[in-house]
């Protein structure tokens, strides 16, 4: 932490020049990891990071730079560098710091850093083990622990002054499941915005461990997919990072503002079927993506991206909100000191519908059901995606049948929007990494079973 006559003090040098707007953020951030493979704890970590970064802006355009030192005289040499960016000069300003506002919303029990290592390793044991004795095919487990406690102070030449305390941790599991023909692995990964409570309160870890563990066995008998269009059902939970990766990305004003998204200029016209509403809301209380202020100092909001069809805003960060002449919605994130902040998501959903998952499959007379999601790959621009499924049934008459491996689901975010038609009453949120211009954040992603109805399926076997 500096001093506040530091922190305006430095703010003051940065306007030294032509710029108008100085900002500084402070980081304070301790960690522990711990990993398991082929129960082994293979890693073993604890960290501490400090770290400062300045920006300066004039408009719309910025520069940013960061250092480790809280040493004054490397703070203002920094800020003055940074300054000479904008040539020019004007009268000196004063920075005027209001009182230090401080969140308080999401409560934590038991702060990790208080809990002995020794613990946390027993978490890897305790799930390795589960993991293991859900069935004789899974031949290898591996699991992974995390926890942090990020305290930053963000203050800038507005007199904008805060501070925040996000604590977070995590669990990964993945399973391998193998026979003679065949090697398939299962993953689940929860987390929170919580303490080491998040282990007793929130989530059973023997059944996360199996849960994982299910996938991989389920999947290590199944038949290819077939390819072709058809209708998709895709599952509560993860099924949402479709929404997030080729819709959510498109709906950040870092692609926006210079009309490098598929939906510029689109605000106020239907961009997704009647059913669809899509939120993003950093404000659920001890959620993975939440905070009590966004990463520019502004408090966290709930923004409803799209209304019934209809694109209502986008995600906006305060330079961004002024080069598109648009709302600023305190959509500001970074992952550290180390990067200027941009727009971001936080938890990024699709809301509840009214129909429930047994009316979605029962009315769905063939097609393939999108139980868990893997990982893929988008183009922000156009909206492209080319997905992965790591869990898939087909549908046959209404009825869930048999499972299918190897399917991904290729399409267009637009285009995927526009052609739901149905929306399930089951909203569920599962967790993820989102990496973009400011680095790797938390996010969860999420929405209601849906149902798609066509989606080009890629897959080994012709269709029938």
């Amino acid at each position: 932490m500096l001093e506040r006559k530091l922190i305006t003090k430095v703010l003051e040098e940065a306007l030294t020049t032509n710029a108008d707007f100085s900002e500084i953020f402070i980081e304070d951030k301790s960690q522990a990891s711990a990993s398991m493979l082929s129960s082994k704890v293979e890693r073993v970590n604890n960290a501490k990071t400090f770290g400062i970064g300045i920006r300066v802006a004039k408009g719309f355009h910025s520069v940013y730079g960061y250092t480790n030192s809280r040493e004054e005289s490397d703070l203002l040499k920094l800020a003055n560098d940074l300054a000479q960016s904008f040539p020019g000069s004007q009268e000196k300003r004063n920075v005027e710091l209001g009182e230090m506002k401080k969140g308080s919303k999401h409560k934590i029990k038991i702060l990790p850093a208080s809990v002995d290592m020794k613990e946390k390793i027993a978490l890897l044991k305790r799930a390795d083990k589960a993991a293991r004795e859900y069935s004789d095919v899974i031949n290898q487990v591996m699991v992974n622990y995390q926890d942090y406690e990020q305290k930053v102070w963000i203050a800038n030449s507005e007199g904008n002054y805060v501070h925040d305390v996000r604590v977070r941790t995590r669990l990964a599991i993945a399973s391998v499941a193998s026979n003679e023909t065949s090697k398939q692995q299962g993953f689940n990964g929860p987390g929170g915005f919580y303490g080491f409570e998040f282990y007793t309160d929130v989530i059973n870890v023997e059944e996360a461990a199996k849960e994982a563990s299910r996938i991989a066995e389920v999947m290590l008998t199944a038949d290819h997919a077939p390819s072709g269009k058809m209708p998709v059902v895709i599952d509560n939970g993860f099924g949402g990072v479709i929404f997030h990766e080729a819709c959510g990305h498109s709906l950040e004003a870092t692609s926006v503002a210079p009309g490098m998204s598929v939906f510029s200029g689109k605000k106020g016209e239907r961009i997704a079927s009647p059913l669809v509403t899509a939120i993003d809301d950093g404000t659920i209380e001890n959620a993975w993506g939440s905070a009590n202020f966004d990463d520019e100092g502004h408090p966290q909001k709930r923004r409803v991206l799209i209304k019934d069809g209809i694109l209502n805003t986008f995600m906006v960060d305060k330079l961004n909100a002024i080069r598109m002449n648009d709302e600023l919605t305190n959509s500001g994130r970074r992952e550290s000191y180390r990067y200027a902040p941009t727009s971001r998501m936080t938890n990024t959903y699709i809301d509840n519908g009214e129909s429930t998952f047994e009316e979605i499959i029962s009315s769905t007379e063939y097609g393939l059901y999108a139980k868990k999601m893997g990982g893929g790959s988008v183009n922000p621009a156009t909206g492209d995606f080319n997905f992965s499924v790591g869990e898939a049934y087909m549908i046959r008459d209404g009825k869930i049948a048999e499972p299918v491996k190897g399917a991904t689901l290729i399409g267009t975010g637009a285009d995927a929007l526009l052609k739901v038609d149905m929306v399930g009453n089951n909203l569920l949120r599962a967790q993820g990494m989102c990496g973009s211009a400011s680095g790797s954040i938390p996010t969860d992603v999420g929405q209601p079973t849906i149902r798609v109805s066509e989606i080009t399926v890629g897959g080994r076997k012709a269709a029938n």
